[in-house]
């Protein structure tokens, strides 16, 4: 059975019918519908554009890498000679370590040189340039040393070796956390159906939405969705347009009455003349928008694609000078010694982890606090957001109606309660489900009806014990001339659902119902103010919803009515007030504003589409997931600084010092020293980034840590 929708509210006010597209919200599944266009700006990592590749192979190079630098560096002269042993006695021993090394440096080097060839090209030399250059040199004066071309301690396969190694696992570590495969607009297609039914003379023909043509008259079934736009030709029907068009609650549609594709006629079928089909429809100009949305977000350069860039020529204008002033000593196999040192001391053991590393622990712990991480850029961009915008329907309210108040005229309560569930005892509908959930909890028998019958835009009938028992919205009382119950305009200018009871055509009482806003919200809000940061709410409802649900809240800003293809301006509009924007949505229709926001988070409740167009996801649908996503991101952003000071200082000291600085008071670091500090450096780093460990991301840990520092 089903409700009209009262007849008092506009088509942007009310209740949402819940679509059950959260199947998969919570299961972390969706981190596969990740839009990857913050990362264009990663440009020194060449070759990184299909993450899901590069994880596996990332993978198996390392493991395999990792397999064959252990007889590298075992048989090594100079790893050897540093470690105090002798190199086995065995026929060809002296040739394991430049074969094999020779090996890693064209295969499992091969991600690094290509990626330094592409920054050349590009002239953005960054961290694969540094790498490359390391690598490189080692290889060539390797070999030089293996074949007494250039001086013994210039070997350096062991830290040839090594070097493929730890970079190939942080660039694994990297990939993984960075993996995603579809995009958003595949789940807006999901939206459609399979199938459509064109009515053809007398007969109805299933063929493809694709095939449909302006001026097709098709049929949609109870529970279908409409397959193209197209205007009402025969029918009546309570349409849920939740998904697509923001209503928060099934709308009338009547013959004459336009409906977009991708809706759901809730109760009754409807023959529909086709209007619009393929690009032409409501559904693909949502589609444009989040793509133009999303190819308008900036691509931000990452910190540590700077720091190597900085560090490059730092260390390539520290070999070189070193080659020029021991030259000019007089002593010039010292210049290549101290040369080659100082460009493999230079390479970024420790940067190349140091955000790769963090990342990836941020990411573990926040999905273990409800929080999917899919954009890091969405994630650093966290910390800075100063306006946080959440849609009413679903977000801050739960989305379903409940019945909140039972008015009586000459009737008891307890009467008026069980009769109206009697009546809707057969319905699936929201209404219905929450009249009856009502007197379930308040413990009312609820007596048998019979003769149950629906009817669109009055409401349900039925016949309980000898008395005809009607349940119905205000139009109801226009057909039966009843007086409306006196609470009635209270109610209305709350925005709330209104019902009447009517127990042989006399009103004996009436029910409020609106959406239940969640008991996490206000909580939420009031934790979102004491970081600074300004609530606002959008939502399709009409403002006397919108500034009821506010009031109950304390919102700071309001925008009400607002129809989907405007929400993305909405949060442009914020932006030019100089706002950094992160927007909380769970429906279709959000999905160009999450993608216009500086960061767009959806939560779980939502569909595909949203959870597609968003950086963050909230497994969730408790609001102050909002707050562990700003504590995780100023976090991480801690724990990267803390880690790009120490990695790249490392090499700001120990460049100079291997470039011979200190030579004229007789200290020069040995390139030995030089490769355990890189090694120490790595494991400082390593063990800071662990520290994030420590976070506890749950909502309720988070709002009580934020209360604690008030």
């Amino acid at each position: 059975m089903q409700h009209p929708h009262p007849s008092h509210t506009s088509p942007g006010t009310g209740i949402a019918e819940r679509d059950a597209s959260d199947a998969n919200s919570d299961d972390g599944s969706h981190g596969d519908h990740e839009d990857h266009s913050g990362h264009e700006g990663h440009s020194g990592h060449g070759g990184h554009s299909g993450h899901g590749d590069h994880v596996g192979q990332f993978r198996r190079l390392f493991w395999i890498n990792l397999i064959i630098a252990v007889p590298v560096v075992a048989f090594s002269p100079m790893f050897a000679m540093l470690l105090g042993y002798s190199v086995p006695d065995l026929p060809g021993a002296m040739w394991i370590a430049p074969l094999l090394g020779t090996v890693m440096y064209i295969w499992g080097g091969r991600p690094f040189l290509t990626g330094a060839v592409s920054e050349i090209r590009s002239r953005q030399p960054g961290m694969m340039l540094l790498i490359g250059l390391a690598i490189t040199v080692a290889f060539i004066a390797s070999w030089g040393a293996t074949l007494g071309l250039l001086d013994h301690q210039l070997e350096f396969w062991w830290e040839l070796a090594l070097l493929i190694v730890i970079m190939l696992l942080g660039h694994w570590v990297e990939m993984r956390s960075l993996a995603q495969t579809t995009s958003a607009l595949d789940s807006l297609a999901a939206l459609l159906p399979d199938m459509a039914e064109r009515i053809d003379g007398d007969e109805i023909v299933n063929v493809s939405p694709t095939e449909l043509q302006h001026g097709d008259l098709v049929l949609v079934r109870p529970g279908a969705s409409v397959p193209a736009d197209g205007t009402i030709r025969e029918g009546r029907a309570d349409v849920d347009e939740s998904m697509v068009t923001g209503e928060s609650r099934p709308v009338t549609r009547s013959t004459g009455d336009s409906v977009v594709a991708g809706t759901v006629a809730t109760d009754s079928s409807l023959r529909i003349e086709v209007t619009a089909t393929g690009d032409d429809t409501a559904l693909a100009g949502i589609q444009r928008l989040v793509t133009e949305a999303q190819n308008s977000t900036s691509r931000a350069q990452r910190i540590a694609d700077k720091a190597s860039a900085w560090l490059f020529w730092f260390a390539l204008g520290a070999a070189v000078i070193t080659a020029i002033a021991w030259s000019l000593l007089g002593m010039p196999d010292e210049a290549v010694v101290r040369t080659v040192t100082v460009l493999v001391i230079a390479c970024p053991h420790a940067l190349g982890l140091a955000i790769p590393l963090v990342v990836s622990i941020a990411t573990e712990r926040a999905a273990r606090g409800g929080v999917l991480v899919k954009d890091r850029l969405a994630l650093e961009a966290m910390r800075t957001v100063d306006a946080v915008l959440f849609d009413k329907t679903g977000t801050l309210t739960k989305g379903e109606p409940v019945l909140a108040e039972i008015i009586t005229r000459g009737a008891e309560e307890t009467d008026v309660l069980a009769l109206a569930a009697a009546a809707e005892a057969e319905s699936e509908h929201p209404l219905a489900r929450a009249i009856i959930a009502k007197a379930q909890a308040e413990g009312v028998r609820i007596p048998t009806g019979s003769d149950i019958s629906s009817t669109p835009a009055l409401g349900v009938s039925a016949q309980v014990d000898g008395d005809e028992i009607r349940v119905g919205s205000p139009r109801l009382l226009e057909e039966t001339g009843a007086r409306e119950i006196e609470d009635a305009e209270a109610w209305r200018q709350e925005g709330a659902i209104i019902l009447h009871v009517l127990r042989d055509g006399e009103v004996i009482g009436g029910l409020k119902l609106h959406d239940e806003v969640r008991p996490e919200s206000r909580e939420a809000i009031d934790a979102l103010h004491s970081l600074g940061v300004e609530v606002v709410m959008i939502t399709g409802d009409a403002e006397a919803v919108a500034n009821s649900v506010g009031r109950e809240l304390g919102i700071d800003r309001i925008f009400a009515g607002v129809r989907p293809e405007d929400k993305s301006s909405k949060v442009a509009q914020l932006q030019k007030e100089g706002k950094k924007v992160a927007m909380i949505g769970d429906g279709v229709n959000d999905a160009p504003a999450l993608a216009q926001a500086d960061v767009g988070i959806a939560i779980g409740a939502g569909t595909d589409v949203a959870i597609a167009s968003a950086g963050v996801v909230l497994a969730s649908s408790d609001p102050r997931s909002v707050l562990s996503v700003i504590e995780l991101s100023r976090a991480a952003y801690r724990k990267m600084k803390q880690n790009l000071w120490w990695a790249a200082g490392y090499n700001l000291i120990s460049v100079p010092l291997a470039a011979g600085i200190l030579a004229p008071i007789g200290f020069v670091l040995p390139m030995s020293v030089g490769a355990i500090l890189m090694s120490l450096s790595t494991v400082v780093v390593a063990m800071n980034a662990q520290l994030l460990r420590r976070l506890d991301l749950h909502p309720e840990a988070t709002v009580a840590a934020l209360r604690d520092r008030r």
